[in-house]
């Protein structure tokens, strides 16, 4: 994975976005050991501290939890707390720009339920023809 060092989210955050995604998927489960400050400087040729400060986001929002000399572990329920997150954090805010934008395009509200509908069924298919 590379990170976007365009200046629009810090690395730290994407570092802690991008473990959030891991536990999301299941690479990560709960009470397991993710990966040192130092394994993540390495795998992404980034600052230790840079890693460390996306490790310690996830801590102070109880995703993860530290075991003095052990690392940082997964918390029980850190998938359901990351999904409660999301849904409040990032899909208003998509949905806030959305509306936004069909409101400076004319759009109604109709139209937009109706692309809503039509790309979740779009989405839907996609997903058969990977089974």
């Amino acid at each position: 994975m590379m990170f976007k060092q365009d200046g629009a989210k810090p690395i730290y955050v994407q570092i802690s976005e991008w473990i959030e995604t891991e536990i999301l998927s299941g690479a990560f489960t709960e009470d397991q050991k993710v990966f040192s400050q130092y394994q993540l400087a390495e795998m992404f040729n980034i600052n230790p501290a840079t890693a460390a400060k996306g490790l310690n986001l996830l801590a102070d929002e109880n995703i993860l939890y530290k075991k003095r000399g052990l690392g940082m572990f997964v918390t029980p329920n850190a998938k359901q707390f990351i999904l409660e997150k999301r849904k409040s954090q990032t899909m208003k805010s998509l949905v806030s720009e959305l509306v936004m934008e069909s409101e400076r395009l004319g759009v109604s509200e109709e139209e937009l339920v109706n692309m809503i509908k039509a790309e979740k069924e779009k989405q839907r298919g996609n997903m058969d023809e990977r089974d």
